[in-house]
């Protein structure tokens, strides 16, 4: 089986660095995002500026007001935030359907199939921060590893804008250097339990068996020993709600004849009238995504009058789509269909009845 290839995405302090790239003023001074001092509101977010302050996230506002009385207080704009965090799992299912969000401003990336001599998992990395950034001027941070418990812990190694690949070259140094407070899971209380035991590093964690930390923690006990070992099994498990279907299929070469691009649109088109079919529903979007040599992402869809599920009705709009997209000197990599805007086909909700 191939090694796994795992990316953890986590946005910079995502709620207050939406709220200065909408306020350039902003920029540069400690901006805490969070409910009312004068209720029982709590710090959302904190920007970097803020927490040299002591600030942090959960922290209750009015505490907040004490350690940072000048810093710039905003409402959360949940909403809005959605919008964007939308933008930003759109960019990571542009790369991977295994996309496994946590929350709003991070989720984890299985790019397993992706990889290769070429492109390794950093690379891969690297593009999606780039496209991040283009097309919403937020920075990002990424973990690079072979299982999601270290890239979520290598996420974190290199804030802000940074990141951190964990790999076997290094995971020993790594996990037998960190402070026992920084391994995922370990809080404030589990923190003390540790100290009380000698153990204040991974190298510390290591060293004690199973049997003895199943008789400290109880059953967290056999977590705490694979963590230690860098031992993480889960798999990345998809979550999102259709609002489309689509295919895209990447070519063994660099793809510039027509004739060959367009048979894979009518490929991907009659896969995707396959699946409308299987899920009983039709759209009235479509939309064609090219990847070229260069891995820069183009896109262009159309909205029409009347949803369509049948191959040759989605392969006559891709095949426009696909002429007024296509640079005639540049040659792609990828190529995509799908369908978007769906709703219920007209039979979907009839008894069998209707048909006979």
């Amino acid at each position: 089986m191939k090694e796994r290839r795992i990316i953890h995405v986590d946005m910079d302090y995502f709620y207050a660095q939406v709220e200065v790239r909408d306020r350039p003023a902003l920029r540069g001074k400690p901006v805490i995002v969070g409910g009312k001092a004068s209720g029982r509101g709590v710090v959302t977010t904190a920007s970097y500026e803020a927490r040299e302050f002591g600030v942090h996230s959960a922290m209750p506002m009015a505490q907040a007001h004490k350690l940072c009385p000048n810093g710039y207080y905003i409402q959360p704009r949940f909403d809005y935030y959605r919008e964007v965090s939308s933008q930003i799992m759109e960019i990571f299912r542009s790369y991977t359907e295994v996309v496994e969000p946590l929350a709003l401003d991070e989720a984890y990336l299985d790019v397993t199939h992706l990889v290769r001599r070429d492109l390794p998992t950093s690379t891969i990395a690297q593009y999606i921060r780039r496209d991040i950034f283009e097309k919403t001027g937020l920075t990002a941070s990424a973990g690079v590893s072979y299982n999601k418990y270290l890239a979520k812990l290598a996420s974190g190694m290199n804030k802000p804008n940074g990141m951190k690949i964990i790999n076997y070259n290094n995971v020993n140094e790594i996990l037998m250097n960190l402070e026992i407070g920084d391994f995922p899971g370990v809080g404030k209380a589990t923190k003390e339990v540790m100290h009380e035991h000698n153990i204040y590093n991974g190298q510390d964690l290591y060293d004690t068996s199973e049997r003895e930390l199943i008789r400290i923690f109880g059953k967290r006990g056999h977590g705490l020993y694979e963590k230690a070992r860098g031992i993480d099994t889960r798999p990345v498990k998809q979550f999102r709600i259709r609002k489309s279907v689509g295919t895209e299929r990447t070519f063994t070469t660099d793809e510039n004849d027509d004739e060959v691009i367009l048979l894979k649109v009518r490929e991907l088109s009659e896969k995707t009238a396959e699946r409308l079919n299987k899920i009983q529903k039709s759209g009235k979007t479509v939309t064609v995504k090219i990847k070229t040599h260069r891995f820069e992402t183009l896109s262009r869809q159309r909205s029409l009058r009347d949803p369509v599920r049948s191959e040759i009705d989605i392969y006559n709009t891709a095949y426009t789509l696909y002429n007024e997209l296509k640079d005639p000197d540049v040659p792609i990599r990828l190529i995509g269909v799908t369908v978007g805007n769906l709703e219920e086909t007209e039979y979907e909700n009839m008894s069998i009845y209707d048909f006979l």
